[in-house]
């Protein structure tokens, strides 16, 4: 029977850690700008995560939300003014953007020094990608041991799928993009497709990280289906409760880590 990784708890002991430290700053606050571009579901779905709990643990936001119709010139200005703001410490690009947009030349034009998401090729050493942090987390959760074993990442954003790979890379994994899931220690999957990866598409006792979620009918589903695969996977990120908690916590991370560069 698969075992839940419990995101949820993770992530209360870093908000913990991060607002305990705010706190420190008797009253000031740091503060984070959202770019919300287009009417996903998923991406409104975190965005109004991530303003509340940013209110739990002392993280003013400031929401731009932008129609699916603006122009990358548009939303190149909107970015160039929060570069410029010294009110904004962080600022945060929801992902995806719509197919339109260039992502690799939006995310260049960010000032990195103010990038919490990690994704800026010159961000500071200090800040490292939520998700993938989050992933790490897991893995040090669970006593992972990479040695021998493989991983495969399933994704719909190339930037995204990139990072994925190499983070695991580093944890000594050999990784394949999309590619042979079924032979996959470790499955990770951010395609939004709700209950897409089933027990015939994974190996007995796969760690599933499933980044994936999708609101349906009022329910938020992940990729993976969870009562298909209960009985064949080893390990699984819960959605919701597992990886979209911890993403959230880490991104207030780096958001406390860039606004305390700030005030050098």
């Amino acid at each position: 029977m698969v075992k839940k990784i419990d995101g949820r708890m993770i992530a209360e002991k870093i908000k913990d850690e991060v607002a305990a430290e705010i706190f420190k700053f008797q009253g000031d606050r740091p503060n984070l700008a959202i770019i919300l571009v287009g009417s996903r579901a998923d991406s409104q779905l975190y965005v109004s995560l991530k303003e509340r709990e940013a209110k739990k643990v002392g993280i003013d936001t400031h929401l731009y939300e932008l129609s699916e119709a603006v122009s990358e010139k548009e939303l190149l200005e909107v970015i160039k003014f929060l570069n410029e703001d010294e009110l904004i410490d962080g600022i945060l690009i929801q992902l995806p953007l719509p197919e339109k947009f260039n992502t690799d030349h939006i995310i260049a034009a960010l000032n990195p020094l103010k990038d919490v998401d990690g994704f800026h090729p010159q961000h500071p050493d200090y800040v490292v990608s939520p998700v993938l942090a989050s992933i790490s987390a897991c893995l040090r959760e669970i006593n992972f041991s990479a040695a021998g074993k493989r991983a495969c990442v399933l994704y719909n954003s190339d930037i995204f799928g990139i990072s994925v790979k190499e983070i695991l890379e580093k944890e000594g994994l050999k990784v394949n993009l999309r590619d042979n899931p079924e032979e996959a220690d470790i499955l990770v999957s951010a395609l939004g497709q709700p209950h897409f990866i089933k027990k015939s598409m994974i190996k007995a006792g796969a760690i599933i990280i499933d980044i994936g979620i999708t609101k349906v009918g009022g329910r938020v589903l992940g990729d993976a289906d969870y009562e298909d695969i209960k009985e064949r996977a080893g390990f699984i990120t819960p959605v919701p409760g597992g990886i979209g908690p911890m993403t959230i916590a880490f991104l207030f991370k780096n958001v406390l880590a860039v606004y305390k560069n700030h005030l050098k």
